[in-house]
């Protein structure tokens, strides 16, 4: 029989993530912000600007990415080896519909935590009156490599 796991810290978990995100000068130049950190789910909301635009008005499709990006690989690095970070080998995302509204909300999700390559799933949501609208979908692979000193 396996002896029952210790839950995890979440507040340990949470100060780790908001560290790395803090560090992140993309994250501070969208003045994108941390949402929830769960182990293998992360949130990431980006509030409408007119600099983050496209030709039509609609959040970027680069910023909408940059988002995906941050929230799969911050997701990911909830499940990492302690002293071990990750870094994107690649990501495809699907752009589903014009994104626009107050906000987005991309919503990181690991699909699976191997030793070597983490597998991580990205929603990401416009969020307009109360409303949470699919925008766009990534599925996106990173490497696990001991943190740098």
């Amino acid at each position: 029989m396996t002896p029952p796991t210790a839950a995890p810290d979440t507040a340990a978990l949470r100060a780790l993530i908001q560290d790395h995100f803090d560090r992140s000068g993309l994250m501070r130049h969208l003045r994108a912000r941390l949402g929830d950190v769960a182990p293998g789910r992360v949130h990431v909301h980006l509030p409408y600007g007119p600099n983050l635009t496209q030709h039509l008005g609609y959040f970027h499709a680069g910023a909408t990415s940059s988002i995906a990006d941050a929230a799969g690989g911050f997701a990911a690095m909830t499940r990492a080896q302690p002293g071990h970070t990750v870094l994107s080998v690649e990501f495809k995302i699907n752009m589903l519909a014009p994104a626009r509204g107050e906000s987005l909300e991309a919503v990181g999700r690991v699909v699976r935590a191997g030793r070597t390559l983490t597998i991580v799933q990205v929603d990401v949501y416009a969020l307009n009156a109360g409303e949470k609208t699919p925008v766009a979908l990534m599925q996106q692979t990173l490497m696990n490599l001991p943190e740098p000193a």
